[in-house]
């Protein structure tokens, strides 16, 4: 079972997730339905 963490270890783990986040942030195709068209786009040919 896994063992449950402490709320500063949570704390800690969202602030280093965070901040991987910013230093890599995802390509954006717009906001919206700008971006909800270029995935479905993407999607249709699966």
């Amino acid at each position: 079972m896994a063992k449950k963490l402490s709320k500063e270890e949570r704390k800690a783990l969202a602030r280093k997730a965070m901040e991987d986040r910013a230093k890599q942030p995802k390509k954006s195709a717009g906001s919206g339905f700008a971006k909800l068209d270029s995935d479905a786009k993407t999607l249709r040919g699966y």
